[in-house]
């Protein structure tokens, strides 16, 4: 035992980097509704942070190796997500000409990228908001728009490691053959 999480805990991750790439297409791509990123977050890790000891087959302990998988499986999946969530909200960023559909009133026009992203906040009425922010200008739009965008990175990361340590204490908790295991007789299912 020289490694620092189990074989079983890298494959869980990596198993987490997909589930976040499914969620943020799902939810940021296909059916743009992004509070189902943040709300899928903990469940998400939660499996990963169980699945981790599982897949690494700890059913007699220790328990500092327990937790320890779990948390390193469900922070690669928040940091997944995070990083996934910035990179598609970059794109759009960035990528904005200021197109809107013509019963919305018509295109915008601005500059594109941050330009238009403040005046498409300000043209759905966000400007009072924006204002009360301390929001003025485009540059002050930007530097609000990302600060929010990483604190919602952070909350994912947060969430995605808390989850897998939930997963990892509920695995330790109800772990499959844990008397067996102790005593050695012989495991099964």
């Amino acid at each position: 035992m020289t490694r620092i999480v189990d074989r079983g805990a890298i494959t869980a991750a990596w198993v987490g980097i997909g589930m976040a790439i499914v969620i943020v297409i799902s939810f940021l791509l296909v059916i743009p509704i992004e509070p189902f990123v943040w709300y899928l977050a903990l469940p998400a890790a939660l499996l990963i942070g169980y699945y981790a000891n599982q897949r690494s087959d700890r059913r007699a302990g220790p328990w500092p190796r327990i937790l320890v998988n779990g948390f390193f499986a469900g922070a690669v999946t928040g940091l997944s997500l995070a990083v996934l969530v910035i990179a598609v909200k970059g794109l759009f960023f960035v990528a904005d000409n200021g197109y809107r559909d013509p019963s919305a009133g018509g295109s915008l026009t601005c500059q594109p990228g941050l330009a238009c992203v403040y005046e498409r906040y300000l043209a759905d009425g966000r400007g009072g908001d924006l204002a009360a922010q301390g929001v003025t200008d485009a540059d002050s739009f930007g530097r609000f728009y990302w600060g929010q965008q990483l604190a919602t990175a952070g909350l994912l990361v947060g969430l995605g490691a808390a989850g897998g340590l939930g997963g990892a204490m509920l695995y330790g908790l109800f772990r499959p053959g844990r008397g067996a295991a102790a005593t050695g007789e012989p495991v099964t299912g």
